[in-house]
């Protein structure tokens, strides 16, 4: 959200400037902070969060809020409530809509070139009136700017499922509310969000599921370390042996990503449409330990034969953890259902991409001598990063949790040095092969790992 509000306050910074120029004495011709209006639109009511720069807010109430501005909000609450909703008319048709101020908070920020100050942030309630939707409104909001003549308000449109807006990076800005200096009077803003559709609300949800997967270090790293010995035989109870033929490989990882697919989607299903507020830490936990146990039976196998059966468990806490994405949204059943689909399609192709992309290298050098020193060091890497991860999640701040958040981005390395590691293979047994044979089938290696 702090990066939504830099990259779009820089034109209302400027107006403000402009203001001061044209307004203003010489000792107060600096850059001031904004306010801004960030808005989440549902099907039946809009979230508002408004930002308040404490000092100017102080001002426009002729209250001081700076001071003490923590003594400030408890004492003053009630009076804060009342203005906000006074200086917040929103409009459809002549038609008023209630205004709800639910929740008062005292934050840090820093915008473009005004250095840091303290704000009032505000989350309010919007409901139109019976019978008028959430799309086309005008929104008459004066707060400080009807007293501090210099002030300016930048609001922006940070969520709107219908348009195709569910992340913050995403938001766009609606416009800058400020006096006019020639009129002194400060006009209402127009919104018209008549662009909706489902099928946008669709794809911007299959362009979350599968940010969400790229980005979601653990998860990849849990179905990645399950298919380190997915290429290779069994040789005794407790060791691996040689490479398996390419086929049996191939249905094994299938099998594999097939049955974690299905176990995340039950639950990622079940949980969202069921809206159960789930508790993240013990769920982060346990796919921290997920991790953990796959790294150790790439190993030692612990579950030889039944990985798919593990990957469909573990695949089920998984999920709860991507229902908690769809549950920031608030979304109606109606989008939630088209959301569910979207966001599950989203994750299920990037898997796919990414399980493509190292099922040909993983398959080459499985039969190759070098193939157990590289399943022990992938394993080890999961396993300390897991570990990591189980201390943060349980409480047990650490610097191998974030070392391990990092691992997402030298992932591309690693598939390029995979691949340079097959082709190597390849050209080493054309060159072991006679000119005009065919190469000979892969040896096998017999030798426990």
């Amino acid at each position: 959200m702090r990066l939504l509000r830099t990259a779009l306050t820089a034109g209302a910074v400027a107006l403000s400037g402009t203001a001061l120029v044209v307004g203003a004495t010489p000792a107060s011709a600096h850059p001031m902070p904004s306010s801004v209006v960030l808005l989440d639109v549902h099907e039946d009511h809009i979230d508002a969060e408004l930002e308040l720069p404490v000092q100017d807010l102080g001002t426009a109430m002729d209250l001081d809020l700076v001071t003490d501005p923590e003594l400030a909000l408890s004492d003053d609450g009630a009076a804060l409530r009342e203005y906000l909703t006074a200086h917040t008319v929103l409009t459809t048709d002549g038609r008023q809509w209630s205004v709800a101020v639910e929740y008062l908070s005292l934050g840090d920020a820093e915008q473009t070139s005004t250095g840091p100050y303290q704000e009032i942030v505000a989350e309010l309630t919007l409901t139109p009136p019976a019978g008028v939707g959430t799309r086309q409104f005008t929104l008459d909001y004066d707060a400080v700017v009807h007293q501090v003549v210099t002030h300016s308000v930048l609001v922006s449109l940070r969520q709107d499922w219908a348009a195709g807006i569910v992340e913050a990076d995403q938001g766009r800005e609606l416009g800058v509310i400020a006096i006019d200096n020639r009129t002194m009077t400060i006009t209402p803003l127009p919104v018209d969000l008549d662009d909706a559709s489902t099928w946008a609300g669709f794809l911007a949800m299959v362009a979350l599921g599968g940010h969400h997967i790229a980005e979601g270090t653990d998860h990849l790293l849990f179905l990645l370390t399950l298919l380190l010995p997915a290429p290779l035989l069994l040789a005794g109870r407790r060791r691996w042996g040689g490479a398996a033929s390419s086929r049996t490989t191939v249905l094994a990882i299938t099998r594999i990503t097939l049955a974690f697919t299905v176990g995340h989607s039950v639950t990622l299903a079940l949980s969202a449409l069921g809206r159960f507020d789930l508790p993240a830490q013990p769920v982060e936990a346990l796919i921290a330990a997920s991790i953990l146990v796959s790294a150790v039976h790439a190993v030692r196998p612990l579950f030889p034969g039944r990985e798919a059966l593990v990957a469909g468990l573990f695949g089920l806490v998984h999920g709860m953890a991507f229902s908690f994405t769809l549950a920031e949204l608030s979304l109606s059943t109606p989008q939630l259902v088209v959301s569910l689909l979207g966001f599950n399609l989203g994750i299920e192709l990037v898997q796919l991409l990414v399980v493509a992309v190292v099922l040909p290298p993983l398959v080459l050098l499985a039969g190759t001598r070098g193939y157990p020193a590289l399943r022990t060091v992938g394993a080890a890497v999961a396993g300390v990063a897991a570990l990591g991860w189980l201390a943060a999640r349980l409480g047990w701040a650490n610097p191998v949790a974030g070392a391990a958040d990092t691992l997402g981005g030298h992932g591309g390395w690693v598939v390029v040095a995979l691949w340079l590691a097959a082709a190597a293979v390849l050209a080493a047994r054309r060159l072991r092969s006679p000119a005009g044979e065919p190469a000979p089938e892969r040896v096998r290696e017999s030798a426990a790992s």
